[in-house]
């Protein structure tokens, strides 16, 4: 809002005797009737730059025909200041390619920016201002004090012509003072809020299955020796052992037993179901030592196996056998209609059917993984190492303390949804820049989901490049835009697209302090409540606005040092 002054304004200065600079003493005449206003009054941080308009109107018969003042705005701060360009201004008489102010007055306005910097936030907005007359001791543009018009005395010239730290002090003293703070609450939008991570696969419970064949002969159920003494029904019986030995694995073996499709259906049921009671019995010695309980069940025909032995065979009329299979539902038809294609039919006999004489010993094991508890126990030891990929995604997700070390040491898997993840973690921990490193090296790694579109648009805006952020906004949700459209301080327009803590920012930015409040109802984050007390300060509130951020920092210590340089929040303190 403006803020318009009547001010004995250094360019009205001073109703003093400067017997030395006689054409600058005479225009204090009517130093009343300028008129300064500089808008906004508080500054605003919009888009990593600070700017404002300053406007200044002189009466009529105000300036000397031929005087010359130089006005430099200044922002100052502690630890540094930054000059805005220079305005010059010039009596009607004076020869030089300034703007001139004629005896009917006039105006100017100067716009002024500023490259931000986060100590700006307790700050001074200053003009600084030089005369220079043709005769008399302002022959050369000098230095004035505009708060009183006053010219540096002989020990002040000294200091300033001397230079260094208190010159700079003495500059400072000089300075009208026109505009104080910058309210950077743009600064507090949330970009990390509307990031997203990537889904990982990680199961807590893996089942694993292992399988092994008992082998029979044509239409028997007798078990050979060597049928139960092949490599396959060793390996089943050392994983048996494997997870017997395993606390967080629980397994059942079964048996079942099968008949191949030949020959009469209901013969082939019973041969099933004897195979499936002497494989049983046959595992039940084999697997003794394991002291497991064995279950048995019969299927009869292997239909199914019979197709997944032929699609895998070498026969050269498979898709032909595989499309007979389909026409009929009818066991003894299919059997029949295999039979009728000789010229296939000795190839089924010899590579298909001896398949599927057999008991099919099954051992599934369904094993626990480790518990979040332990698995943060490893990242926090050093020993992320022990845990794989999915295991490493999971948790960074599961528990947001350790999601940075342990993505970190996932990072050797050089996986997409690793670096998308990591972007996310370090932009919740405040890394803005490696946050947005870790985005890009998700596209090296070959990501190029929707997610990580939006985290690459968000990472440009949180970084200040609010232009590279725009072409990926391109494709970004909804939510992506809007936050662009904050960013650029177009907050009506975004306002309308966020919900929560982001909507708050705008509206609050926006004027709309009711919106905000109700945008901030479902939040009880310490931001929350910060942002709660910014509003009560501008509503005048300053005991609500109190309760307020003794609640923030009672959940966030940092935000009691925050507040005290908070522009937003000066009328507490």
């Amino acid at each position: 809002m403006k803020n318009i002054l009547k001010v004995s304004m250094v360019l009205a200065v001073a109703a003093l005797s400067f017997s030395s600079c006689n054409c600058f003493k005479k225009m204090a005449k009517n130093q009343d009737e300028v008129v300064l206003a500089c808008n906004p009054d508080v500054l605003v941080l919009n888009n990593g730059k600070v700017g404002a308009d300053i406007q200044v109107t002189f009466p009529a018969k105000y300036f000397n025909k031929k005087a010359e003042l130089r006005v430099t705005p200044v922002i100052v701060f502690e630890g540094g200041e930054v000059a805005a360009p220079t305005k010059c201004l010039q009596g009607e008489k004076v020869k030089e390619n300034y703007t001139a102010v004629g005896k009917d007055g006039g105006r100017y306005t100067h716009h002024v920016e500023f490259a931000y910097d986060d100590r700006m936030q307790q700050c001074e907005l200053q003009l600084r201002v030089e005369v220079k007359c043709p005769k008399g001791g302002c022959k050369e543009f000098t230095l004035i004090n505009a708060n009183n018009g006053a010219l540096p005395t002989k020990e002040e010239a000294a200091v300033l012509a001397a230079g260094g730290a208190e010159a700079q002090a003495l500059m400072r003293q000089f300075g009208r003072t026109i505009a104080k703070g910058v309210n950077a609450l743009q600064k507090e939008i949330d970009f990390a809020e509307a990031m997203q991570p990537v889904a990982n696969n990680y199961k807590n419970v893996t089942t694993v299955v292992t399988k092994a064949d008992v082998a029979y002969s044509i239409n028997s159920s007798k078990v050979c020796k060597k049928a139960v003494e092949t490599d396959a029904l060793s390996a089943l019986k050392a994983k048996v052992a494997e997870h017997k030995s395993n606390d967080r694995a629980k397994q059942t073996v079964y048996v079942n037993g099968y008949a191949s499709p030949d020959g009469p259906e209901k013969f082939n049921d019973k041969l099933s179901s004897a195979r499936s009671e002497s494989g049983k019995k046959a595992v039940e010695e084999l697997l003794a030592e394991a002291g497991i309980q064995i279950d048995a069940a019969s299927y009869g025909e292997d239909w199914e196996g019979f197709k997944e032995a032929v699609a895998s065979s070498s026969i050269a009329d498979k898709d032909l056998i595989l499309q007979v299979l389909g026409m009929y539902d009818s066991s003894a038809q299919r059997e029949k209609e295999i039979k009728n294609m000789s010229t296939v039919y000795k190839s089924l006999k010899t590579e298909v059917l001896p398949q599927l004489r057999r008991a099919q010993v099954v051992n599934s094991a369904d094993i626990t993984g480790k518990t979040d508890d332990e698995m943060v126990a490893l990242v926090n030891g050093g020993n992320a190492a022990a845990l794989d990929l999915e295991e490493l995604l999971h948790i960074a997700e599961a528990r947001p303390e350790v999601a940075v070390a342990a993505l970190e040491a996932a990072v050797k898997y050089n996986d997409a949804r690793v670096y998308n993840n990591l972007g996310l973690a370090y932009a919740k921990a405040g890394e803005n820049a490696k946050a947005l490193a870790a985005f890009e090296n998700a596209v090296k790694a070959g990501g190029n989901s929707a997610e990580l579109n939006n985290n690459l648009a968000l990472a440009n805006l949180a970084n200040g490049n609010v232009e590279k952020a725009k072409e990926y906004a391109k494709a970004g949700n909804a939510e992506v835009q809007a936050l662009v459209n904050a960013a650029e301080g177009n907050y009506a327009q975004a306002s309308s697209k966020l919900e929560g803590y982001n909507a708050a920012i705008a509206q609050v930015m926006n004027g709309d302090l009711a919106a905000a409040k109700k945008s901030l109802a479902n939040d009880n984050s310490a931001k929350a409540d910060y942002l709660r007390a910014v509003i009560a300060a501008k509503e005048g509130n300053v005991n609500n606005a109190k309760t307020q951020l003794n609640s923030a920092i009672s959940k966030d210590a940092s935000l009691a040092a925050k507040a005290k340089k908070d522009i937003n929040l000066a009328s507490l303190f």
